[in-house]
């Protein structure tokens, strides 16, 4: 449900008669409509986003059968959470619930005068975290250094390899490579300004073969591109190349390529992650590099490069070997 190209919406309207709007008839603005401000205008998440926190607070006042928000107990909480999970919801979709009541009662304490977070102390269902799907190191070669699809059009190939010679060197979120305008990429200094979630804006490496496959683009971009747009990436009517776009043309060139599986961008994001982690075992860089907030969220990787040992002892190692 990310967007993090999109800008901050404007004001949002009042509550009206939504669930769990009611903290009192005709008293202005509702706490959950402060809470939604808060959210797009101060923390500058996407509208998709704002809208999946309004969703999931509408839920728990009609969990919990209208009942002001101020009043809610930790059983009141820890009830909904009961209801969640008896209507077969997976754990995750209830961690997430569980987090955006949270992170509202939090907001709701320091700003809204609220006594307590009835969602402290209150854990969510655990999950069993799947790791996320990789290529190896062959098939990015393969996918990148094959010969390119029969488009019919040097310029939109030239574009594609230069797409996904970035995704794949710089690690790129999908949202951040459609948003990249032609002043973010530095060819001379060899890096990026990427723009990634909050708004939030990082300056990443960019490699040899990736800086090479931009300036070629270049040159093929000036007849295409509007006057108007900024974009390093457009369209064959010369306006920004929207994300579904870019999926597109990568499943294409995957096909094309004969790797013989669907391939989302976000494969080559963990790609990036994974084989500069297995070179360089460094994990802080690899989350800078990422954009992660927080470094959990880049220890997968090092549950996927353990993964990987683990094969390759299993493969080699005399005591590992199965029976035949």
């Amino acid at each position: 449900m990310n967007t993090e190209t999109s800008p901050p919406p404007g004001p949002l309207p009042l509550a009206g008669d939504r669930p769990g709007g009611h903290e009192g008839a005709n008293a202005g603005p509702k706490p959950i409509d402060h809470y939604l401000q808060h959210l797009a205008a101060e923390r500058r998440l996407s509208p998709h986003t704002v809208a999946a926190y309004e969703r999931d607070l509408d839920n728990l006042s009609r969990l919990t059968a209208g009942k002001p928000l101020a009043e809610l107990t930790v059983t009141d909480i820890r009830g909904a959470v009961v209801k969640l999970r008896s209507q077969s919801l997976a754990a995750t979709s209830v961690a997430r619930q569980l987090s955006s009541w949270r992170g509202f009662y939090a907001f709701a304490c320091r700003r809204l005068g609220y006594a307590s977070n009835p969602c402290i102390g209150l854990r969510p269902p655990k999950a069993a975290k799947p790791l996320p799907d990789i290529l190896s190191p062959d098939a990015c070669a393969q996918l990148l250094d094959g010969n390119a699809p029969a488009a019919g059009d040097d310029a939109l190939a030239a574009r594609d390899r230069a797409m996904f010679e970035l995704f794949y060197s710089s690690g790129l979120r999908l949202s951040e490579l459609a948003g990249l305008d032609l002043d973010d990429v530095d060819l001379r200094s060899g890096e990026a300004q990427v723009t990634g979630k909050g708004r939030k804006t990082r300056i990443v490496p960019v490699g040899r073969q990736a800086l090479a496959a931009v300036a070629a683009w270049l040159p093929q971009r000036l007849p295409l591109a509007r006057d108007s747009t900024p974009a390093l990436f457009v369209s064959r009517r010369g306006v920004r190349l929207s994300p579904r776009s870019v999926q597109l043309r990568l499943d294409r060139w995957a096909l094309q390529a004969g790797l013989g599986q669907h391939v989302h961008p976000h494969m080559l994001r963990h790609a990036f992650a994974t084989h500069v982690l297995q070179s360089s075992g460094d994990l802080r860089a690899v989350q800078e590099m990422l954009g992660h907030a927080s470094i959990s969220t880049t220890q997968v990787y090092t549950h996927l490069d353990w993964q990987h040992l683990a094969k390759v002892y299993d493969q080699a190692h005399p005591r590992a070997r199965k029976k035949s």
